[in-house]
């Protein structure tokens, strides 16, 4: 059954490459790097529309993934799609983000490093739900344990809370993340993911306080009012209306019907639960909750003084009670400031716009820090406690590049994380563009790009970047403004050639700048920057007052997130800026040491419609994603690659040698198939094992000529089926004809076929018996060998020799030059060595090693002599005794000693001195060389299992029958000049060699008992 269902599944996977190439015209091609006019923008976004149109979202750029959201379900995201991709090479099946997924699994598991998988795009461009996708296919293919359940719940279940939490409806996008995400999915040694950890980056504060028209605040909000009990609304003095809520009715769209808050509120209370959150852990962090929006509904009014007072405590007395503090401190913390001299505090009444500020401040900075809180809780849920090492997979989902009417202090840090991610993607990519090439053996072509590291410098440079300045201008004494912030940048950084003010810019560039605005030129373009709020969001401070009630707070949350050490600590606490530069270095840190896959997600259009593609739009994504840019890098060399097995197996019908089987190299067929076809040089390389075609409509030719291949093959079937069916009808005549004939001819043919049958089993038993003539003594070559035996005992009166001392008998026939061998065996070994008398009934073999066996530059290196034996020893160190696996391959001239693609010892027959063995049934030698002879490093000590047929071969060889010396107790060999070594010789209870206090190797060899044991060593 398992059988059918993968056999099922490898013919889609053949049907879908079938289809990924002739289709192009239709539906473009599934890999940018195949388009002729990869430097064309319209091409590029011709090839995307034809895609989309046909609801094919997904499309390759090299190995980074171009994501189109469709704005529909299409129904690809089955368990049986899952179950397709799983395991498939990566260029196998349509582009697809389960490809992206199980190439990082795979890659992972196979070599045992890091992953991380970098999700951007703008808002509304689906990078959410490719994340979730992906956590999908993971919790689906992945080996698990019921123990290890909980672990894949919690971490699935962790979205749906950062969702709640981090996420909001924006003009662009109903469910749009408002801050950055990495989680790393940790694996153990089988694959199974066994834990998680998230990191949050820059989440957006403001938001909480203010929303632009059509916009919302955080899910969490309107899921609590819709959703929750009546008894807990009524514990936190809240009513269902978000409209009664300042904070939540700025946008005027507090009720949206895409959005479900009843039923997300019940999702976020399920997942609460699975991933561990108390009552009390709930009680405090739903009361924070309402405290941000009973805040939101304090009103500020003039005292006679101008000074700002709260007529109506009614909100006050509910956060106190939420948040448990003193109400009439939080009221004099909100309408006054604490100012510290150096022995005394003095309070200062503020004006109502700083009483806002400060109450703004405070929603901000408990949102904020909750939500840090919340990130690290869910880590600690996530933990796992196994210390054993771990891989990860790493998913990054990040804001894309920002460009909007207005650009602020956000779309700034935002558009700076992209310029350095970037930087990361193209130099990453030319790394891995320049080891394939080298591993492939490809010479390298320097490829020219924009670095934008110039850029980089110019926003975080310490001391002269931006960043700097603005941090400067935020602490410096005396009235900053954001106009003197921007001064500053005229002075500081005016002169660079990716900086521009309206004072700066020429005639025709100062039109479009505003007084207060800058505009930097990104990789993916310019973007003009309002320095308005940088100052104020930079800082982003909270009012020491105000900090000292919060770390009296006793809502337990609020108690971690302000310490009372932040009070005695005197230092300035980083600004924004430096914050979010220093976790972006951080982050760079984390996915520099891992490997990387890239999602890059693309929005058709700002009105969510399924099926209509905005061309501008797209193309201001194109350009601000850099997707022109990294295919430029991609295509600088080869457009196409391909392993030599898959080209072969794709295209071998267009080529009569390779055609239907190639039975060579898979190289050799490649270069065979593309020179009948034609390929000229400059078209590709051929590499160690891929072949490289350079433009792709070389590969184009090539499958159109497949196509009409196929036609032809399908003829050529048909016919030979036509042919087959009147063959057929033709038989069947023709039986019936010979069929009358048979019988009368019968009687004549069964009499000839008894006289050939009994000739037949004759000549069958001795081409039987020649066949098998090597093999040891049986039925099938009995007779045969008895014969030549015979044939060759009756030759010999006629070959007698004319004196005793004469040797030169007759040659006796292959099959009997065991006999000769044995002859010798016997002369060297008979009742000196345990074994030999066991030994006799075995036959020596031609070789224990097959000629593929032997490295092939061992066999270049010894092309001259006819390899005449081998076989597999140990050898022994001459200095340590280390035992080393090696071969010991004999030729004509010399016997060499070889490790893998190296010969560690070549002992020339001239030089051969002796062969030492023990009388015992180990299977030791030591082949002595001559201490003269400076090329050599000593003698050679091997252990073998044949041993008396090695020893044999290796002196008929060397034709020195005579020096074979069969020693018992011990033998001295040559290590180095002057220098000796002592093997020992004994019996005992079981076999072990072993180095003795003595520095001597000792064998050890099993009793034989009463003569008749056997010996492994024959």
């Amino acid at each position: 059954m398992a059988s059918k269902k993968e056999e099922v599944r490898r013919k889609h996977i053949r049907l879908h490459m079938e289809s990924a190439l002739t289709a192009r015209d239709k539906v473009g091609v599934q890999d940018f790097v195949l388009l002729d006019a990869y430097t064309s923008e319209s091409a590029f976004l011709d090839n995307l529309r034809k895609r989309f149109s046909e609801n094919l979202i997904y499309t390759y750029i090299g190995t980074l993934l171009v994501s189109v959201n469709p704005y529909q379900e299409l129904g690809i995201y089955t368990v049986s799609q899952m179950e397709l991709y799983q395991g498939v090479n990566f260029f196998e099946l349509p582009p697809h983000v389960y490809a992206i997924a199980d190439n990082a699994y795979r890659m992972m598991c196979s070599e045992l490093n890091n992953h991380f998988i970098l999700i951007s795009g703008e808002s509304g461009a689906g990078k959410t739900e490719a994340s979730k996708k992906i956590l999908q296919y993971f919790a689906v293919t992945c080996p698990m344990t019921e123990s290890l359940q909980i672990a894949r719940d919690r971490l699935l279940l962790s979205n749906p809370v950062l969702e709640a939490f981090g996420n909001a409806k924006t003009l662009r996008n109903d469910n749009s993340s408002r801050f950055g995400k990495y989680m790393d999915i940790q694996f153990d040694f089988k694959g199974i993911p066994v834990g998680g950890h998230i990191i949050s980056y820059l989440i957006e504060k403001s938001r909480v306080v203010y929303q632009n028209q059509g916009e919302r605040n955080f899910h969490i909000f309107y899921q609590l009012l819709e959703g929750g009990e009546e008894e807990l609304l009524a514990y936190l003095g809240l009513e269902r209306d978000p409209q009664l809520y300042k904070y939540l009715s700025q946008g005027h769209c507090a009720k949206e019907s895409s959005i479900n808050d009843k039923n997300d509120w019940k999702t976020v209370s399920n997942a609460f639960s699975v991933i561990d959150f108390t009552e009390d852990d709930l009680e405090n962090l739903y009361g924070i909750i309402a405290s941000v929006l009973h805040l939101g509904n304090i009103c500020f009014e003039a005292n006679q003084q101008g000074c700002a007072s709260i007529p109506d405590t009614h909100e006050i007395k509910w956060i106190a009670k939420l948040l448990g503090v003193n109400p009439w401190v939080l009221l004099e913390a909100l309408t006054h400031r604490k100012i510290e001299a150096k022995t005394e505090e003095v309070i200062c009444p503020l004006t109502l716009e700083l009483s806002a500020y400060a109450r703004d401040a405070m929603a901000k900075a408990v949102y904020g820090r909750t939500f840090t809180w919340l990130v690290n809780k869910i880590n600690s849920s996530l933990v796992n406690k196994d210390f054993t090492g771990k891989t990860v997979i790493g998913l990054l989902d990040i804001y894309g590049f920002e460009v909007f009417d207005k650009n602020g202090f956000e779309q700034f840090c935002i558009n700076y994380c992209n310029e350095k991610l970037q930087q990361l993607l193209i130099e990453r990519t030319l790394k891995a563009e320049q080891a394939e090439y080298e591993m492939e053996g490809i010479e390298w072509e320097p490829i020219q790009y924009f670095n934008n590291k110039i850029i980089c410098d110019l926003v975080e440079e310490r001391h002269k970047g931006i960043i700097s300045i603005l941090d400067e201008e935020c602490i410096r004494p005396g009235p900053a403004t954001d106009l003197s912030f921007l001064e500053r940048l005229e002075e500081k950084v005016g002169k660079h050639a990716h900086f521009q003010t309206r004072k700066l810019a020429g005639p025709k560039g100062r039109k479009r700048i505003g007084w207060m605005e800058f505009r930097l030129f990104h990789y993916a373009g310019e973007v003009t920057y309002c320095t308005k709020g940088f100052l104020e969001k930079n800082n982003d401070l909270l009012y020491r007052h105000l900090k000292e009630v919060l770390c009296r707070s006793k809502n337990r949350i609020l108690k971690e997130c302000f310490r009372v050490a932040e009070l005695e600590n005197r230092r300035r606490p980083p600004t924004v800026g430096t914050q979010f530069k220093n976790s972006l270095s951080s982050l760079l840190e984390i996915l520099i040491s891992k490997e990387p896959s890239y999602i890059r997600c693309i929005k058709p259009n700002e009105s969510k419609e399924p099926s209509k593609f905005d061309v501008f739009l797209i193309r201001h994504q194109i350009k601000y994603l850099g997707l022109m840019e990294h295919l430029r890098v991609r295509r600088a060399g080869f457009a196409y690659r391909r392993k030599y097995e898959h080209f072969l197996q794709r295209y071998k019908s267009l080529c009569p040698d390779t055609w239907p089987h190639w039975h060579g190299p898979p190289a050799e067929g490649v270069e065979r198939l593309i020179k009948y076809i034609g390929y000229e040089p400059e078209e590709y390389k051929l590499g160690r094992s891929k072949i490289f075609i350079r433009f792709p409509r070389t590969l184009f030719a090539t499958e159109d000529a497949f196509e009409f291949s196929k036609h032809q093959l399908v003829a050529r079937i048909q016919a030979m089926y036509k042919g087959c069916l009147e063959r057929r009808a033709y038989v069947r005549k023709r039986q019936a004809a010979i069929k009358l004939e048979a019988h009368w001819r019968g009687a004549l043919a069964r009499k000839e076929a008894k006289r050939r049958k009994w000739a037949v089993q004759i000549i069958r038993k001795f081409i039987k018996g020649f066949i098998n003539r090597n093999k040891p003594l049986c039925p099938d070559n009995e007779e045969f060998i008895v014969f030549v035996r015979k044939n060759y005992i009756l030759n010999l009166r006629y070959h007698v020799p004319e004196n005793v001392l004469d040797k030169s008998w007759l040659r006796p026939p292959g099959l009997l030059e065991n006999m000769q061998q044995k002859v010798v065996t016997s002369e060297i070994f008979r009742g000196k060595k345990e074994g030999y008398a066991e030994s006799l009934n075995q036959p020596f073999a031609d070789s224990r090693i097959d000629e593929g066996d032997i490295n092939p530059k061992v066999l270049q290196l010894i092309s001259s002599e006819k390899i005449q034996y081998g076989i597999p020893v140990i050898k022994y160190d001459r200095k340590g005794f280390k035992t080393r696996q090696r071969q010991l391959i004999l030729t004509q001239k010399a016997a060499y000693v070889v490790e893998l693609a190296k010969i560690k010892q070549k002992i020339e027959y001239p030089a051969l001195k002796g062969v030492s063995t023990s009388s015992f049934s180990d299977g030791m030698l030591v082949i002595h060389v001559s201490p003269e002879d400076n090329r050599q490093k000593g003698d050679a000590v091997l252990q073998c299992k044949h041993i008396f047929e090695a020893v044999t071969k290796l002196v008929m060889l060397a034709k020195k029958e005579n020096l074979v010396n069969v020693v018992q107790g011990s033998l001295q060999f040559y290590i180095s000049p002057g220098k000796e070594g002592t093997i020992v010789f004994d019996t005992g209870p079981e076999e072990q060699i072993y180095k003795d206090k003595n520095g001597q190797l000792t064998v050890v060899s099993g009793r034989v008992w009463g003569g008749g044991g056997v010996s492994s060593f024959k």
